[in-house]
């Protein structure tokens, strides 16, 4: 035994110490064992250099990182996740444009695919570049940049289909910067083929387009973009009633931008709607996009339909940024202002109300007598002058009940052999009694609350008991529909209660009203009222 120990001192004698915890765990540990042919003493040094220079470890498991790399194996793990036409659009249209300390900073092409990735992506990238890097946390922004850029290679960003097929006829080996090919299409038109998709009526023109003083600026404005798309009024949101105009302005605008070789989409809300359902059903996405997208001017026809819809707004945004950004025109038309749109994004709210939002009103008399005289003008027909005042008396409404009443004379007098005068009108429009009007918003809600046994005061106070809450939301509901008030005016009948309250409950009645068969006949009962002397 003393051999032994005297054997073994002079190995362990000139070890420093601490040195047995490292020998303990060579084995367990390859790579930490001492090298043949080295010191136990620069062994030593060496453990201390590393803890001078803090968890060795650590700067082992992480070697300088490649983002470019990282992002093209996220890349890869996308692709088994996603399809394939959405991992095209929104992701391989992407770029690296910095890294440092865990944080990326990628480039997309424009806003709409920076809002998509924000809202929609950003979580997932975080999770998976964390689960790639192997760190607690990642963060990262997003950037618009132009789809080619210097510090990157073209083919991140072919990736895009919308910009390849902007740029087929392009000579250039190098694609050229959306921006600079924009203003171009727009300077000169011809560039592309005149298009026009949707049901355009080739009657609509300025020029059959009567002027008074209830549509003077919503003209005015239709004419100047007209003129030129995209560079004033843009968005032009056009408000008003049923048959006053809206439509034929819409078409005006069409019409006159196709004889400029223009591009021009024309279509309903609802139209945009099953076209949407139509590109995620059958994966045809991009096909949606490049019909809505590849054009010079956007005309939505009563916007108010996309309340609710959550997609289609969601849609319809992006597709909004997408033009605007281009310079390319956007009109919508409603029944009523953006801030009276219940359900609708603020986003878009905003939107709707950031170029220029104008509206068209009933006609006055002298207007409907003008508008009846264009009318017989077109159609080459002979109406005496007092005929035409006796109808424009009689019709008070809109445009359209106004050339209605118009052809029921006409042909009246057609199918019997007779001449148009003014006793023959007076037979005729016998039953058109000029247009009774609503009462005032008091007497409604009067009214609703005589009908349900209640007072004024229950519907304007603060009881909350079951009857008196659903006599105030019918209340809501016909200051709304009947008396078209807007929701702060409401608000302020009811008590002053707030916007989104009154919103709330014009939604419940015409929810309710789809499948509660008795709900319909008390607001029919109560319409008939509205409108007793």
């Amino acid at each position: 035994m003393e051999t032994y120990e005297s054997d073994s001192r002079p190995a362990q004698a000139p070890c420093p110490e601490g040195s047995p915890a490292r020998t303990l765990f060579d084995p367990l540990t390859p790579n930490s064992a001492t090298r043949p042919g080295t010191s136990t003493r620069d062994s030593g040094d060496a453990l201390l250099a590393e803890a001078l220079a803090g968890q060795p470890g650590a700067q082992r498991s992480q070697p300088p990182v490649d983002p470019h790399a990282v992002w093209q194996q996220l890349l890869g793990e996308f692709a088994l996740e996603m399809p394939s036409n959405q991992l095209d659009a929104w992701i391989q249209a992407s770029q690296v444009l910095h890294y440092e300390d865990g944080h990326f900073i990628v480039g997309l092409p424009n806003a709409y695919y920076l809002d998509w990735a924000q809202d929609r992506l950003r979580p997932h990238i975080k999770r998976k570049l964390a689960s790639i890097m192997r760190r607690n946390s990642i963060d990262i922004s997003f950037r618009v940049v132009p789809p080619v850029s210097p510090a990157r290679p073209a083919p991140a960003a072919k990736a895009a289909p919308l910009y390849t097929a902007m740029h087929t006829d392009e000579l250039t080996p190098v694609k050229p910067a959306l921006p600079t090919v924009w203003p171009a299409v727009q300077a000169t038109p011809a560039t592309l083929s005149p298009r026009a998709v949707g049901p355009l009526n080739s009657k609509y023109t300025f020029e059959s387009f009567v002027v008074g003083k209830h549509n003077r600026i919503a003209f005015a404005a239709a004419e100047t973009i007209a003129q030129a798309p995209g560079q004033r009024f843009n968005p032009l949101y056009i408000y008003g009633g049923v048959g006053l105009g809206k439509t034929h302005l819409l078409n005006a605008i069409a019409n006159r931008l196709i004889e400029r070789n223009f591009s021009v989409l024309y279509c309903s809300t609802e139209q945009f709607t099953n076209d949407l359902v139509s590109a995620i059903r059958d994966r045809a996405t991009d096909a949606f996009r490049s019909k809505y997208r590849e054009i010079d001017v956007l005309l939505l026809d009563d916007i108010q339909f996309i309340v609710g819809k959550e997609s289609t707004q969601e849609e319809l945004f992006h597709t909004f940024n997408y033009l605007h950004a281009a310079g390319k025109q956007v009109i919508f038309t409603s029944d009523c202002p953006p801030r009276d749109l219940p359900r609708l994004e603020d986003r878009l709210r905003s939107r709707f109300e950031g170029g220029l939002t104008t509206d068209i009103v009933a006609p006055d008399f002298e207007t409907r007598v003008a508008i009846l005289q264009t009318k017989v003008e077109r159609q080459g027909v002979q109406v005496p002058y007092d005929v035409l005042m006796l109808i424009a008396d009689r019709v008070k409404s809109n445009v359209r009940e106004l050339e209605g009443a118009l052809n029921k004379v006409w042909l009246y007098a057609q199918s019997h052999a007779q001449t148009i005068n003014v006793g023959l009108a007076e037979t005729v429009l016998g039953s058109l009694t000029p247009r009774r009007s609503v009462c005032t918003p008091t007497r409604t809600i009067e009214r609703v609350a005589t009908y349900h046994g209640l007072t004024v005061a229950d519907l304007t106070g603060r009881r909350r008991t079951a009857d008196v809450a659903r006599a105030r939301q019918i209340a809501m509901y016909l200051l709304r529909a009947e008396n078209a008030l807007s929701l702060p005016a409401i608000g302020d009948h009811l008590g002053g209660r707030d916007h989104s309250t009154v919103s709330h409950g014009v939604e419940k009645i015409t929810n309710d009203m789809q499948s509660d068969e008795m709900l319909r006949q008390i607001i029919t009962k109560l319409r008939e009222t509205l409108y007793l002397p």
